[in-house]
C-alpha cells in the first residue's frame, strides 16, 4: 500500500516542482533583463548627473540650471510639445469623427494614408517638408518666394505628421466604444446633431483626448530625427543631449539634461496612464455599436477635410520616394535610379544590418514578454505587481535618455556588459527594452482574455505548465503574438533616437545612414535610403496582415469542424 501511494504521488510533486522551476524561469529572466537591461542602466545615469570630479554633489544641476542654452532649448521643447500637442489632438480628432461617427464611401484609403508615418524614420517627415517647402522646393520655385522652413514652423509641421496617427487611433479607440442607445435617446428627446456632439460626444471622449494629448506631447518631446534635420537654430533638450555626448564629449552634463528630459516625460505618461485607466474605467459591456447615417452637410465636410490633411501625409512622403529618382534635385528632374547607389556611410551594409538586428529584437523580445506575462499568471498578486510595475516604465523613459544610459553603462570596463559595447546585440537590446512596455502590455491584454477554464481543464489531465503553454496558451494568443513581432521588427527599423548613441563606425544602422547621408549634403540619396527602409516596412505590413488573416482563416475552420 506505501509503495502504491509512494508511486502515484512522486509525479504529482515531481510536476509541481517542475512547474515551480519553469515559473520562476519565465519570470526570472525576463525580470534580470529588466534590471540589468533598464533599471542599472538608468541608475547609471542618474549617478552619472550627479558625479563632480569623482565624487557626488550637485555641481552639474547647477551649471545646466545656469545656462541660459538649456532653458532656451526647455523653453522650446515645451512650446513646440504644446503646439504641436493642440495641433494633432484637433487634427486627429477630426480624422477619427470621419472615421468612427460619420458614413462616407473611402474610408480604407484614410486609414491607410494615416499609418504612413509610423512606417518610416522620424525624420522622414522634415526631409519631404525640406523637398516640397525647402528653398528649393517645389511649392517654394512654384511661387516664387523663398520659405524659411528651417525653425520652429517647419518642426511643428513634422513633428504634427509624425504624432497625428497616434491622435487618431487613441481618440478613434475612445469614439468607437460610445453607446449608441445614447443617441437613440437623445433623437427621441428631439436633441438636434450640434446637440449631441456638445453633450454626449465630447464628454464621452475626453478621456481618449487627454490621453492622446499626452502621448502627443510625450513623442513631440522626445523626438530626435526631425529636431536634427529641420530644427535649424531651434535647440530642444533633445538636441541639446546630443550636442553634449557628441558635440562636446560631456557625458555628465549629457546625463543631467537627460534626467531634465525625463521629468516631463514620466508626468505626462503618469497622467496618460491615469486617463486610460479611467477611461477603460467608464466603458460597460453590452454597447451598442454606433452605425452613422449619412447626414451630407456633416458627412461631406468632414471627408473634405480627412482628405485634405491625408494629402498632406501623402504629398509629405511621397515626395520623398519620388525626390529618390531625380536626377538632380530641381534642376535636372528626369527620372533616375542613381542615387539608390550610396556610395557613403557603408552603402546598404547598415540596412541588411538593421533588419538582421530588428529580427533579433523582435523574436528575442517576443518570448520574453511571453515567457514574463505567463510566468505572472502563476506568481501571488502582492509579487506580481511591483514586476508589472517595473516592466511598464520603459514607456516613461525617451528613446535619447536610453541610448545615453546604454552608452555610459556599457562603454564602462568597470562591468563584464563591457563585451556588449559596440555590438548588434546591444542595439537589438535597446530596440526591444525601447517598446518594451507596448509589447508587454500587448501580451498581457491576451492572457487577460484567455479563459481560466481552458487551462483548469488542461490541468486537471495532469498537463504541467510547459505542456499547457505549449498546447493552450501559445495558440490562444497567437495572434498577439504576431502582432508583438511585427510591432517589435516594424519600430526597430525606423527608430534613430534610442540607437543614435551606440553606433560606431564600423556598425550603423539605416536611421543613422538617413541622418549622416543628409548631414553630408547628400539629401536625394538620404530620400532614397528612406524609400528602401519604408519599402522593408511595408513589407512587413504585408506580411503581418497575411499571417493574422490566415490564423483567422484555420480558426474559422477548427470552429466549422
Amino acid at each position: 500500500m506505501s509503495v502504491a501511494g509512494h508511486t502515484t504521488r512522486h509525479p504529482a510533486r515531481r510536476r509541481f516542482d517542475a512547474d515551480r522551476l519553469l515559473t520562476l524561469a519565465c519570470v526570472g529572466l525576463p525580470l534580470i533583463g529588466l534590471i540589468l537591461f533598464f533599471a542599472y542602466p538608468m541608475a547609471i545615469v542618474f549617478l552619472r548627473s550627479i558625479t563632480v570630479d569623482g565624487s557626488y554633489g550637485l555641481g552639474n544641476y547647477a551649471e545646466v540650471l545656469g545656462s541660459s542654452g538649456f532653458w532656451r532649448a526647455t523653453r522650446h521643447s515645451l512650446v513646440m510639445g504644446g503646439a504641436t500637442t493642440a495641433l494633432s489632438v484637433f487634427l486627429g480628432f477630426i480624422i477619427a469623427h470621419g472615421l468612427y461617427r460619420c458614413a462616407f464611401p473611402g474610408k480604407w484609403l484614410i486609414r491607410s494614408v494615416i499609418v504612413l508615418p509610423l512606417l518610416a524614420p522620424s525624420l522622414v517627415q522634415a526631409l519631404g517638408l525640406i523637398f516640397l517647402l525647402g528653398r528649393n522646393g517645389i511649392i517654394s520655385r512654384a511661387l516664387g518666394i523663398e520659405i524659411e522652413i528651417y525653425g520652429f514652423w517647419g518642426l511643428l509641421i513634422a513633428n504634427t505628421l509624425y504624432a497625428l496617427p497616434q491622435a487618431v487611433m487613441i481618440i478613434g479607440a475612445a469614439l468607437i466604444l460610445l453607446d449608441a442607445r445614447t443617441y437613440e435617446a437623445a433623437e427621441v428627446m428631439g436633441a438636434p446633431p450640434w446637440r449631441q456632439f456638445r453633450d454626449l460626444t465630447i464628454p464621452a471622449a475626453r478621456f481618449g483626448i487627454l490621453n492622446a494629448a499626452f502621448v502627443c506631447f510625450t513623442i513631440t518631446i522626445t523626438d530626435f530625427g526631425n529636431a536634427a534635420v529641420i530644427g535649424g537654430d531651434y535647440s530642444v533638450l533633445a538636441t541639446e543631449i546630443y550636442s553634449q555626448v557628441v558635440g562636446q564629449r560631456n557625458f555628465n552634463m549629457g546625463a543631467v539634461v537627460g534626467i531634465m528630459l525625463l521629468l516631463p516625460t514620466v508626468i505626462s505618461y503618469s497622467i496618460e496612464r491615469q486617463a486610460m485607466k479611467r477611461q477603460q474605467a467608464g466603458q460597460t459591456t453590452g454597447q451598442v455599436a454606433y452605425r452613422p447615417e449619412f447626414a451630407a452637410l456633416r458627412d461631406l465636410s468632414m471627408a473634405a477635410l480627412s482628405l485634405l490633411i491625408c494629402a498632406g501625409i501623402l504629398s509629405v512622403i511621397g515626395i520623398v520616394v519620388y525626390a529618390s529618382f531625380v536626377t538632380l534635385w530641381p534642376y535636372n528632374m528626369t527620372l533616375s535610379p542613381k542615387h539608390y547607389d550610396i556610395t557613403l556611410a557603408g552603402g546598404y551594409s547598415s540596412l541588411w544590418m538593421t533588419i538582421v538586428i530588428s529580427l533579433a529584437a523582435a523574436a528575442g523580445g517576443t518570448v520574453a514578454v511571453f515567457l514574463l506575462g505567463l510566468g505572472l499568471r502563476r506568481l501571488p498578486q502582492a509579487i506580481a505587481q511591483p514586476i508589472q510595475i517595473l516592466a511598464a516604465m520603459p514607456a516613461a523613459v525617451p528613446g535619447m535618455v536610453l541610448g545615453l544610459a546604454y552608452i555610459l553603462t556599457f562603454n564602462s570596463t568597470a562591468t563584464p556588459l563591457y563585451l556588449l559595447y559596440g555590438t548588434a546585440a546591444l542595439i537589438a537590446i535597446v530596440n526591444f527594452y525601447h517598446y518594451h512596455t507596448q509589447a508587454f502590455l500587448t501580451v498581457m491584454t491576451g492572457f487577460r482574455q484567455l479563459p481560466e477554464a481552458l487551462e483548469e481543464a488542461a490541468g486537471s489531465l495532469g498537463a504541467g505548465l510547459g505542456r499547457t503553454a505549449r498546447d493552450i496558451v501559445a495558440p490562444f494568443i497567437a495572434p498577439m503574438l504576431v502582432s508583438v513581432f511585427f510591432f517589435l521588427f516594424m519600430r526597430s527599423m525606423v527608430t534613430l533616437s534610442a540607437v543614435v548613441f551606440l553606433t560606431t563606425p564600423d556598425l550603423s544602422v539605416a536611421a543613422v545612414t538617413i541622418m549622416r547621408l543628409d548631414d553630408a549634403g547628400l539629401t536625394s540619396q538620404a530620400a532614397a535610403f528612406s524609400t528602401c527602409v519604408m519599402a522593408v516596412v511595408c513589407a512587413a505590413v504585408l506580411s503581418m496582415k497575411a499571417t493574422l488573416a490566415l490564423m483567422g482563416r484555420r480558426t474559422m475552420a477548427k470552429g466549422a469542424e
